[in-house]
């Protein structure tokens, strides 16, 4: 029980963090008054804090001045180099004009000097940095004239600038990874899409044109027809309805139902549904028969299902078999026909493509290619069972 409570906080928290990014990063405004709000907060301190008598009081006037070196933080992200040089000038005013309490550190120029250094290209990060290091030993000699003052104070603003540059770097590879998240996805997309609108229509189309036929030749035969595309068109619809239920998604709106995707307990009513359609297709098994982890029965019934509409839209062929080889560490899934082989010079098209892909996210391979002695063509597939095996033994240890 106090392991899931931990699971579920750290949930909570992660959903959290992830929704005030997202606010955030929606509400610029907010944020900026926010860290204004903030750095106000920490340069208010030498003003309350009892000082000594030797020192002159602190003044209204000395206060309001030390604001309006804060205000233009509201724009760090408009105008970044802009706000720097208004904070340097508020900043030597604040030392030329009013005797007023120090601070413990140049908040300010140190946030501007951030954010130039997360936005800025690279000219303008070279000219903020040279008014730094013009502006810095300026303000020590009009201080303390102190070396080990102008030290502390070239390291904090290089700490600054570091600091943003790796933010920098880091929102870079974060970009790319999200990008390169998004590219796999819409590959994912574009491969279920496929596999299930083709071998949909496929199957409805040879439905459709052996109707009228069936009409004149057999009456019988054309109903079972008309129910055979209506099924197919029925089951295309509940999958494209889950697929785009979970796509349109949002955290505002009601989840959408999700349904388990197909597996290998679906293989023989795909194979009941192709054969309605006319095409004589075997399911047999072989080995171990034991169920398969949900990715990788999904992926079994997705390169059947890919090659069993290859059969049906390119083959011509007479009969068709889809074939599971149980291993002990993989499984295999063929499919194979006695149609008139693949065409020289065509390696097949965007669901051998997503056949291999599948695969390969898998940790397998495909190949595809004549079939047994030459005749027709065979699709096949290996998929690894090595880490759902490795937990079975940790189960059982």
């Amino acid at each position: 029980m106090g392991a899931g409570r931990i699971r579920g906080a750290r949930e909570l928290w992660a959903r959290g963090t992830a929704r005030g990014a997202a606010w955030g990063a929606a509400n610029p405004w907010v944020v900026d008054i926010g860290i204004a709000l903030l750095v106000q907060a920490a340069m208010t301190m030498p003003f309350v804090v009892p000082r000594a008598p030797d020192l002159p009081p602190a003044t209204w006037q000395a206060y309001g001045l030390t604001t309006l070196t804060v205000v233009p933080l509201v724009w760090r992200r408009r105008a970044p180099l802009a706000v720097l040089l208004a904070i340097l000038a508020t900043s030597g005013l604040y030392r030329l004009a009013l005797e007023g309490p120090g601070q413990p550190l140049p908040y300010t120029g140190l946030v501007s000097l951030y954010t130039i250094a997360v936005l800025s290209p690279a000219p303008k990060r070279l000219a903020a940095a040279v008014l730094i290091v013009l502006a810095v030993p300026v303000s020590v000699w009009l201080n303390s004239r102190s070396m080990r003052e102008l030290t502390f104070s070239l390291f904090v603003f290089g700490a600054a600038y570091v600091f943003g540059r790796l933010t920098d770097a880091r929102q870079r590879a974060h970009r790319v990874e999200a990008e390169q998240a998004a590219a796999r996805e819409r590959a994912r997309i574009a491969r279920e899409m496929h596999d299930i609108l083709s071998h949909a229509v496929s199957l409805m189309i040879v439905q459709a044109e052996a109707g009228p036929v069936a009409v004149r030749a057999a009456p019988e035969r054309a109903e079972a027809a008309f129910e055979a595309i209506s099924e197919t068109g029925r089951d295309a619809m509940v999958q494209l309805r889950r697929m785009l239920g979970v796509l349109r998604e949002d955290e505002s709106a009601p989840r959408a139902p999700r349904g388990p995707q197909p597996g290998v307990g679906e293989l023989p009513e795909l194979v009941r549904r192709v054969r309605a359609g006319g095409l004589d297709v075997r399911w047999e098994t072989s080995g171990a028969v034991r169920p398969l982890p949900a990715a990788t029965g999904a992926a079994v019934f997705r390169i059947a299902q890919e090659g069993l509409t290859n059969v049906v839209r390119h083959a011509r062929a007479a009969s068709a078999s889809v074939l599971l080889v149980y291993g002990e560490d993989e499984v295999e899934v063929r499919v194979t026909d006695d149609g008139h082989g693949p065409r020289p010079g065509r390696s097949g098209g965007h669901g051998l493509v997503g056949v291999r892909e599948r695969a390969a996210a898998h940790g397998g391979s495909a190949w595809s290619g004549p079939g047994p002695d030459g005749r027709g063509f065979e699709l096949r597939a290996v998929l690894p069972l090595t880490a759902a095996r490795a937990g079975r033994e940790v189960g059982t240890s």
